[in-house]
């Protein structure tokens, strides 16, 4: 991995130009390049050797500050061959399922590479992430917006197969299996027999009927524990002297995400405890 996200800038790093309106442009530096707009030209020139976070002015007077884009931002402006899985997900992701340095995960529906590249960075260079997709129109969007970002071939730590992963799977005792697809309960039984005892499932979905499905699979399968759903809205907020108000517009349901570790092998869930219909008292 080596992108570079501190320094002075440099020819061919990844520079992102926000305007006064908030509008973000990303370019990449070349020796004689220009970034051109209607609010005028900027060559970047005018950047190269410059610090992180300073302000360039176009041709036509409009400032600009310049920044190496942060991840949340790249994904969200990758050119796509499928709908990306927002920064917010990604996040709760990497958190919820703790994808911790050095961590061997599967990944399966890697769509355009927006959760592989979080996946990546959060594995390390000691890790590996290997994500398997079925189109192969995706994956090679996928490749090309991974080694963008990252600022060339990842073969050290990252594997792309083209193919279905209940078919595909050739590995055991990952720590981790993310399933981004339409029907992630088909891949439980494969999941389950590559993860470690330990291991965390977690599954992405963006309707109820499929959070529902795949619950009562991973549920029913018996090498889980109880699965966990849920749901992050993330709201905004204006802050302007006494002006403070949630902002108009939020970013609302996304998707659904699934999470269950794996048990010991031979080992079944405890049963679960319901409550009683007419109480609110525990078993």
């Amino acid at each position: 991995m080596g992108f570079r996200r501190h320094g002075p800038f440099q020819v061919g790093d990844q520079v992102q130009l926000t305007d006064p309106k908030n509008k973000r442009h990303t370019i990449t530096l070349k020796e004689d390049g220009v970034f051109h707009t209607h609010k005028g030209a900027i060559p970047h020139g005018d950047l190269i050797g410059q610090p992180e976070g300073s302000v360039v002015r176009s041709s036509g007077g409009t400032q600009y500050l310049a920044f190496r884009h942060l991840l949340q931002d790249y994904t969200l402006a990758m050119p796509r061959g499928a709908a990306v899985i927002y920064p917010k997900d990604a996040s709760m992701i990497v958190g919820m399922a703790d994808i911790f340095p050095g961590a061997r995960v599967i990944e399966a529906g890697v769509g355009s590479g927006a959760l592989t590249c979080f996946l990546l960075r959060a594995v390390g260079p000691e890790g590996h992430v290997t994500s398997y997709e079925r189109r192969e129109e995706f994956a090679d969007v996928a490749r090309k917006n991974v080694e963008k970002f990252y600022g060339g071939p990842m073969d050290d730590n990252w594997r792309l197969v083209v193919g279905d992963l209940v078919t595909s799977i050739d590995e055991a005792d990952v720590d981790r299996v993310i399933l981004d697809m339409l029907a992630p309960w088909e891949c439980v039984d494969a999941a389950a027999k590559a993860l470690t005892p330990g291991g965390v499932i977690c599954c992405y979905v963006a309707t109820t009927t499929q959070m529902s499905k795949t619950v009562e699979v991973i549920r029913d399968h018996g090498c889980f524990t109880e699965p966990h759903a849920w749901e992050t809205l993330v709201r905004d907020w204006h802050v302007e002297g006494l002006a403070v108000r949630p902002d108009h517009r939020m970013i609302g349901h996304t998707g659904f995400l699934v999470s269950a570790r794996r048990m010991a092998d031979g080992v079944a869930p405890p049963p679960r405890r319901r409550r009683p219909k007419g109480t609110t008292e525990e078993l």
